[in-house]
């Protein structure tokens, strides 16, 4: 339940082409209290609702547990979260020994792309691929509890 991430800028579109997959997701927030967060998620035609716990001062480990719903109860829980839903595609993106999820936002969040590689420790090393930019983890703008927030497009 513990989760090891690192996040990323995406520096061009050529991730594209090399994703085994790609889904749309829309998701909200229940609370975005900064000890925790509660996500309300649709991926596909799955629900789900997340708990995840404060990061450390890396940004690289937090708790997180994740329970699949019913699509209906997900689209309820969507009705009465926070304002600033997300809605994005997510690219799932093999390099080397890892998958990067790249995330690429719309709405109010449209031109951010970001792309995460979740790790077994932290301290693990991963083969970095050529469209991967500036590292971001631990900047909490970038977290998507925030870009619901204060959206990209207002920075």
């Amino acid at each position: 339940m513990i989760e090891i991430e690192r996040k990323f800028l995406v520096t061009s579109p050529a991730y594209q082409e090399q994703a085994t997959s790609k889904e749309r997701i829309v998701q909200g927030f229940l609370n975005t209290h900064p000890e925790r967060t509660v996500r309300v998620r649709i991926k596909a035609d799955s629900g789900f609702l997340t708990v995840k716990g404060k990061s450390n001062d890396a940004g690289t480990i937090r708790f997180e547990w994740e329970k699949e719903i019913p699509i209906f109860d997900a689209e309820q829980l969507l009705l009465i979260c926070e304002p600033g839903v997300i809605d994005k595609v997510r690219y799932n993106v093999p390099v080397g020994q890892h998958i990067f999820e790249v995330d690429e936002f719309y709405g109010d969040n449209e031109g951010l792309v970001v792309a995460e590689v979740e790790l077994r420790e932290e301290e693990e090393n991963f083969k970095k691929p050529e469209w991967l930019g500036k590292e971001v983890t631990g900047e909490v703008r970038y977290y998507n509890s925030q870009l619901g927030k204060k959206p990209f497009k207002s920075w």
